[in-house]
């Protein structure tokens, strides 16, 4: 019996000393000095290549990184140690998840669970944790596991922080607020849980809150780096959300960004996340300046061309964008994601744009194009950065381009950008057909565009000049019953807007108001204010009047003066007006 005492106790005490070889490196994970961590657990490898969590660890670490070669030799050689080998089988599991293959996943967790004892929650934890840091996180999948832990082991602070970031992912709030709490208040040294309640509030958009729960962690520890990139994350939100800051707030999130680089490590990674952060605060010269220092420190790592390339784009060079990003997404062993093919694109129509910005070489602007698609298919979401790529074209007039970019984007209904981008649409096709050079309008694009300005129409019906240019459009398809048909719901949209405005106590709608209104008979409080905006859409209302007298003149003789007379109460100098009345009452 006291041989089996001792025995127990050199188990116990055996138990505690590998998991506190292990310490020093998993703070340092948390503290995000990867490299750091990389070299301990090396070392600890070395010295006992038996440690199979040591292995599992390190292969995380790679997986975090992207290197999914190395994390899977390390998992692979974890596998036949002699301790701790199943958490091996995490990592793999997570791989496979990454492949799209939660069977083969699940069946790698079944093994490590199998024969865990009552209380164990550290393979529950990294188990939910794969779950969550895959390429296409499963929270719902990660909080199951989770609330097995929690029964096993209530009072686990490690199983609390990873509920919290499993409801938060689950974009369950609450929850997540409740979870992070338990997990500092059972363990004060768990500094990353009380910056997690920080982070939930920076979700909520509220920043100044946030940034006060930040500055209590770095109270209790200055030199936790990871507090400063919430900083850094939290001034760019700010910043983007409210504009009149952004100057300011996008200084000190870089600010607080060079701060947590500084309390990390400067490893090709490091500086790759950094780079990631420079390309969402715009900061393109400070991109290249550390693209090119990237490239000095790991010349064949591929994700430096992608940053190279979007600096070189950003910074006015698509010959050295379109380089490096052709490079890096034929490359069919990188990770290529949306904004690549983004970029791509706008790097080839920037250099197939002529030099009066009107044109885009046409075999240039159909491959920027397709990579548009590929872009949008890969994530819809996409679709919500071609406006300001179309507009930009608009603006220049190169018009056949702006439609063809536009036409990617309304592919998608649920883009925030969806109505605009249609009108944008529309109108792009309609001065593409009323250019000087054009013999013949095509009558493919313009149908293209009356559905476009239909879709405005279908979404906002106010929109009083999705009308008058689907009106204008079809008077270029010779449709001209239709185009009467868009003229009149102009005028009546128009009308129901001055009529609210200046609605009786009938609230009924009056034409002749506005025209009393406009010659100065109507007289107002805010009288000046509506003679300003009627002087906005006098010209549109003149020209729906004389496009309907126009057609009427054919049919109905009376209905058309009629309609040329509400032009002359607009403008009673209208020539076109005054000679087509003389010629219908010419006897």
């Amino acid at each position: 019996m006291n041989k089996f005492k001792i025995f127990s106790l050199a188990l116990v005490a055996t138990t505690i000393a590998k998991a506190q070889e292990l310490e020093p490196a998993k703070k340092a994970i948390d503290a995000e000095q990867f490299e750091k961590a990389k070299s301990m657990l090396k070392s600890v490898i070395q010295a006992k290549p038996t440690n199979g969590k040591a292995s599992f660890l390190l292969g995380n670490i790679y997986l975090k990184q992207n290197i999914s070669d190395s994390a899977s030799i390390y998992f692979q050689k974890g596998l036949a140690c002699k301790d701790d080998a199943k958490f091996n089988n995490i990592g793999l599991g997570q791989m496979d998840l990454d492949a799209n293959n939660k069977t083969a996943a699940q069946a790698k967790f079944d093994l490590v669970t199998k024969d865990m004892k009552k209380k164990d929650t550290e393979e529950y934890v990294y188990i939910a944790r794969a779950f969550m840091n895959a390429d296409k996180p499963d929270y719902k999948s990660a909080i199951a596991v989770l609330t097995k832990a929690k029964t096993a082991n209530p009072t686990d602070a490690q199983v609390q922080l990873a509920l919290g970031d499993a409801y938060y992912g689950d974009k369950n709030q609450n929850d997540s607020y409740v979870a992070y709490r338990n997990a500092y208040q059972t363990d004060p040294s768990l500094i990353r849980a009380k910056m997690q309640l920080g982070v939930l509030l920076k979700g909520a958009k509220a920043y100044t809150e946030a940034v006060k729960a930040y500055d209590e962690v770095i109270a209790i520890n200055p030199n936790y780096g990871p507090v400063y990139r919430e900083l850094a994350e939290t001034y760019y939100l700010w910043g983007s959300n409210v504009p009149s800051t952004y100057k300011e707030n996008i200084q000190k999130s870089l600010g607080f960004y060079e701060k947590y680089m500084s309390l990390t490590d400067y490893s090709i990674t490091s500086r790759m996340r950094h780079a990631d952060f420079l390309i969402l605060a715009k900061d393109y010269k400070a991109l290249e300046l550390e693209a090119n220092m990237m490239k000095e420190l790991d010349g064949v790592n591929p994700r430096i061309l992608r940053y190279l390339g979007y600096s070189a784009y950003e910074n006015g060079n698509p010959d050295v964008a379109l380089d490096a990003l052709q490079k890096f997404i034929s490359n069919s062993s990188n990770k290529i994601i949306p904004r690549d093919y983004l970029y791509l694109a706008q790097a080839k129509i920037k250099k197939g744009t002529s030099a009066d910005g009107k044109t885009v070489d046409a075999t240039l602007l159909a491959s920027a194009i397709e990579d548009l698609k590929k872009a949008v298919e890969m994530e819809p979401l996409s679709a919500n950065e071609l406006n300001e790529l179309g507009k930009k074209l608009y603006d220049q007039k190169a018009f056949a381009a702006a439609a063809a970019v536009f036409e990617v984007a309304v592919t998608v209904p649920t883009s925030k950008n969806y109505l605009l981008d249609n009108f944008y649409l529309g109108n792009s096709l309609y001065y593409d057909n009323t250019r000087k050079d054009v013999v013949k309008p095509d009558p493919i694009a313009l149908q293209k565009a009356d559905t476009a300005f239909g879709n405005v129409i279908t979404a906002s019906p106010t929109t009083q000049d999705a009308y008058v240019f689907r009106a204008r459009t079809n008077k270029l398809l010779e449709n001209d019953e239709v185009m009467t048909t868009y003229y009149q719901q102009y005028i009546d949209v128009v009308l129901r807007k001055w009529d609210k405005a200046l609605a009786d106590a009938n609230n009924q709608i009056d034409n002749n108001k506005v025209l009393e209104l406009y010659k100065g008979t109507l007289k107002d409080a805010n009288y000046d204010i509506y003679k300003a905006e009627l002087d906005k859409i006098k010209p549109k209302l003149i020209e729906a009047y004389n496009n309907i007298a126009a057609v009427y003149a054919n049919s109905d003789k009376a209905k058309a003066i009629e309609y040329f007379n509400k032009t002359l109460a607009l403008d009673p100098a209208n020539e076109y007006a005054l000679s087509s009345i003389k010629l219908l009452t010419k006897k």
